[in-house]
């Protein structure tokens, strides 16, 4: 059985920095493609990060790029976002997801999601 699990929300003020983890089992998680996405109330879900297989290849959403990072350790099954100089905008429910393509992916498995709640 395939889980992702989000970790690392919480409530930071403006400016602050969070780092979320996303640890997976029951798959190979090298073969797979992991992203980020986030989902505030009211909206679309909404692309924040991708990390190809090997960490070599990564995309962002324009609205985090510059101030947030995402990376894997493939040893441990875990990715990683790390979000600097935060903005109440960033305030949403962060997921996690693992596809077997880069481009363009298609996500197969999807974690529960972590709030991130960001006061000005």
């Amino acid at each position: 059985q395939v889980q992702l699990v989000e970790s690392g929300g919480g409530l930071v003020q403006a400016g602050g920095s969070l780092r979320l983890a996303c640890a997976a089992s029951g798959l190979t998680f090298g073969n797979y493609v992991m992203g980020w996405f986030r989902r505030a109330p009211g909206t679309e879900r909404e692309f924040v990060a991708r990390i190809s297989t090997s960490g070599g290849t990564i995309n962002y959403a324009d609205s985090v790029k510059g101030r947030f990072i995402i990376a894997r350790d493939n040893a441990k099954n875990t990715v990683y976002l790390q979000m600097n100089s935060l903005k109440p905008e960033d305030t949403a429910v962060y997921y996690c997801a693992a596809s077997l393509t880069y481009s363009p992916p298609q996500y197969k498995y999807w974690g529960q999601g972590t709030q991130v709640t960001v006061s000005s």
